[in-house]
């Protein structure tokens, strides 16, 4: 996606009607369509690269699989995730899994590869916030709607 659809997509996304609706809708529709394809689709995928992570519930210790935009790093050894949760408050579910357990696996463009999360922080963390918002600047407005920090985790290869 490029220039007028890109930006309009950008607008579109920052709104508060945009955080009502989409966790609710995109989440399933990318969970459905990847499942049907065998990993080979993911809708959202088209505005903003993609992963369906699969990770432990910090309770129950069921996977759970959570489509999820990415920002690619190192051509395909690490991935950042931002934790904005549509600009809602309250940290999305899939953080705190993260953080209960960061042995975690990740469907990237069809492949399965083992990964381990780890949350950022400090210096690191302020360079790859500025990153995530050149790559996707709604960022900005997610962080500006709540009063938590948007949690960025970086997934990296295991092995």
């Amino acid at each position: 996606m490029a220039g007028a659809g890109l930006r309009l997509v950008q607008k579109v996304s920052s709104t508060r009607a945009f955080a009502k609706v989409a966790p609710h809708f995109i989440p399933a529709m990318d969970r459905t369509v990847h499942r049907l394809t065998r990993g080979k689709v993911l809708p959202s995928a088209r505005m903003l690269p993609g992963v369906i992570l699969t990770a432990r519930g910090a309770k129950s210790g069921v996977p759970r699989r959570t489509p999820l935009a990415c920002m690619p790093e190192e051509g395909g050894r690490s991935w950042v995730l931002v934790g904005s949760n549509f600009g809602r408050p309250g940290h999305p579910a899939w953080t705190v899994n993260l953080l209960a357990d960061p042995e975690v696996e990740v469907n990237w463009r069809g492949t399965d590869i083992p990964v381990r999360a780890r949350l950022l922080s400090g210096e690191e963390r302020a360079e790859v916030w500025a990153a995530a918002l050149r790559f996707w600047p709604p960022y900005a407005a997610y962080q500006a709607r709540v009063e938590r920090e948007i949690r960025l985790f970086r997934l990296e290869r295991r092995g």
